[in-house]
C-alpha cells in the first residue's frame, strides 16, 4: 500500500463496561491493517466520562487485547490530556469558529418541536451565534449555564469511505454541534478528533454506527486546519436473527468466551471473518496468514452474523491442530488442580470438544470411574458369559503389553487378537470397562492415557461385576 505517511491506526474503547466482542473485532481489524502495512497500532482509553468510567474495565480491556495478542505500539489515556483539549477549545473560540450557547433545555425543546411541526429534521437554530463576544464572556463570568458549539457551515461535505465508497452529508441539516459541556468539559466528537489528529492517525477504522459522527469530526478538523485522515466503517455484528448485538449482556464480552475456553487462535480467526474474507475459500487460518492477506477492500458492507455454532466450529478446528503440550498447559486451568493430565488424555478428547470448559466432564472418567450396570458391558445380544470370555482375552493382551503402552501398539495387538471376529463384541465391553461410559474415546486411546496398571484394574473390576451378576442370577 503506497502512502506518504506511515500507517497509524487506533482503537479507542471507553472503560464503561467489559471489552465487548464488537470492540475486540474492531481492534483486531485495526491491528491487522497496521501489521499488514508496517504501521503502528495505538490504544487510547476514552475515559472522559468520569461517572461511568471504571479502572476495572480499563484493566479488562487491556487484558483482553493482550490475550488476543494485539500488542499496541503506543498508549494514551484521555483523562490525562485535559490541557490539550482546553487549548484547542480556546483556539476555536478565539477564531470565532465556536461560540458559547446559553439556551435552556426548554428553549431547545421548543425549537425541536417547531421544526418537527414544520416537517424539518431537528437541529439547533443558531440563536446564540449572534451573541457578542463581550456579552458571552460576561455571562460565562457570572456563571450562567452554557455549552460550547462549533459553527457548522451550511455546505455539503463528502468523504470516501474505504469500504463503502463516497458518503455525503449536508451541514445545513446538521446544525451547530456541541463540542463542550458547561465548565468546558469536552465531548466525544471533539476529543476524538483532537486525539486522532495529534496522534497522526492516518486511517480511522471503526464500526458503521460511527458514520454519522464522521462529518462532525471533519468539520472540527477543517475549523482547526487539520489534515483529514482516511475513514473505513466496518459492518455491524448482528445476532443470528439479524438484530443488533447487546452491549451489556455477559455473552457479548470477550472475557465470557475466554472463561469458556475458546482459544485466542480460534477467536482471532472467527473475528477476522466477521466482515472480511480471504481471496480463496479457506476458513481455518492462523494470524500470520490473515495478516498476509488482510485488505480493507475485502471487507463486506452488510452486517456480519455472530454465530456461536460457527465459533464452536472454529475452536474445535483449532483445538485439533494445537500441539498437545501447548494445549495441556492451557487445559490445566479448566480442570481440578488435583488432576494430573497427560498428553494422551488431551489427544483423546481434543477433537471431541468445542471449548475447554467441556474438559472437566470429558476427562472425569480418567480420574473417577463412573458406576455402571453390568448389562452395559454387553454388545447387542451378547450373553454375560461371552462378555466375560472376551474381556479376559483383552485383559491378557493388555497384561502382556509393555509397561509404557502406546495407542498404536496396543491397537495393533488387540486387532490381531480379534482377527476375523466381531470388533464390537471385543471392543465394546473393553471400552465400557475402561471408561464406564457408552460415549468415550476408543479403548486404545484410553489404555494409553490410563496406563497399564490402571487399565488392568478397571478390567478386573468389570469382571468382578460380571461374577456378581452371575451369582445373583444363580
Amino acid at each position: 500500500m503506497s502512502s506518504d505517511r506511515k500507517v497509524r491506526v487506533r482503537i479507542a474503547p471507553s472503560p464503561t463496561g467489559p471489552l465487548h466482542i464488537g470492540t475486540a473485532r474492531t481492534a483486531l481489524f485495526n491491528w491487522l491493517f497496521a501489521r499488514a502495512n508496517g504501521g503502528d497500532f495505538i490504544l487510547r482509553i476514552e475515559d472522559t466520562d468520569e461517572e461511568r468510567s471504571d479502572k476495572k474495565f480499563e484493566e479488562d480491556i487491556e487484558k483482553g487485547l493482550k490475550w488476543l495478542g494485539l500488542n499496541w505500539d503506543e498508549f494514551y489515556r484521555q483523562s490525562e490530556r485535559d490541557s490539550i483539549y482546553e487549548e484547542y477549545l480556546g483556539k476555536l473560540l478565539a477564531s470565532q469558529k465556536a461560540y458559547y450557547c446559553f439556551c435552556t433545555k426548554d428553549e431547545l425543546e421548543e425549537m425541536r418541536q417547531t421544526m418537527l411541526t414544520q416537517g424539518l429534521a431537528p437541529k439547533y437554530s443558531g440563536k446564540c451565534r449572534s451573541t457578542s463576544t463581550e456579552e458571552a464572556s460576561a455571562r460565562v463570568g457570572k456563571g450562567d449555564p452554557h455549552v460550547i458549539r462549533l459553527k457548522v457551515p451550511e455546505v455539503k461535505i463528502e468523504f470516501k469511505d474505504l469500504i463503502r465508497g463516497s458518503i455525503e452529508f449536508d451541514g445545513a441539516l446538521i446544525g451547530d454541534i456541541i463540542i463542550a459541556r458547561d465548565g468546558g468539559a469536552p465531548l466525544y466528537n471533539f476529543v476524538v478528533t483532537i486525539d486522532d489528529v495529534l496522534s497522526e492517525i492516518t486511517h480511522v477504522i471503526r464500526g458503521e454506527d460511527h458514520i454519522s459522527n464522521t462529518p462532525k469530526q471533519i468539520f472540527i478538523m477543517q475549523a482547526l486546519d487539520f489534515k483529514i485522515p482516511k475513514f473505513a466503517h466496518l459492518p455491524m455484528i448482528l445476532n443470528p436473527n439479524k438484530s443488533k448485538m447487546s452491549k451489556r449482556s455477559d455473552s457479548v464480552s470477550l472475557d465470557y468466551y475466554i472463561k469458556r475456553g475458546y482459544t485466542k487462535e480460534a477467536m482471532i480467526n472467527f473475528l477476522a471473518f466477521m466482515g472480511w474474507h480471504p481471496k480463496d475459500d479457506r476458513e481455518i487460518m492462523d494470524v500470520d496468514e490473515i495478516i498476509k492477506e488482510f485488505d480493507l477492500g475485502r471487507v463486506q458492507k452488510g452486517g456480519a452474523i455472530f454465530s456461536d455454532e460457527k465459533l464452536d466450529w472454529f475452536n474445535n478446528s483449532h483445538l485439533k491442530k494445537m500441539d498437545n503440550k501447548e494445549l495441556l498447559k492451557i487445559a490445566e486451568n479448566f480442570v481440578p488442580k488435583s488432576w494430573k493430565l497427560n498428553s494422551a488424555m488431551i489427544d483423546a478428547v481434543k477433537g471431541r470438544i468445542n471449548h475447554l470448559d467441556e474438559l472437566k466432564e470429558s476427562l472425569s472418567f480418567y480420574f473417577k470411574l463412573p458406576d455402571y450396570e453390568p448389562a452395559t458391558l454387553r454388545w447387542q445380544d451378547m450373553n454375560f458369559g461371552e462378555v466375560e470370555l472376551n474381556l479376559n482375552k483383552m485383559k491378557d493382551v493388555v497384561n502382556e503389553a509393555e509397561n509404557d503402552i502406546k495407542k498404536k501398539d496396543i491397537e495393533n495387538k488387540i486387532l490381531e487378537e480379534i482377527g476375523e471376529g466381531s470388533k464390537g463384541e471385543m471392543l465394546w465391553p473393553l471400552r465400557i470397562a475402561l471408561s464406564g461410559q457408552e460415549n468415550s474415546p476408543s479403548p486404545f486411546e484410553i489404555i494409553e492415557a490410563l496406563g497399564k496398571k490402571e487399565s488392568l484394574k478397571r478390567i478386573n473390576l468389570a469382571l468382578q461385576k460380571l461374577e456378581v451378576k452371575e451369582t445373583y442370577e444363580t
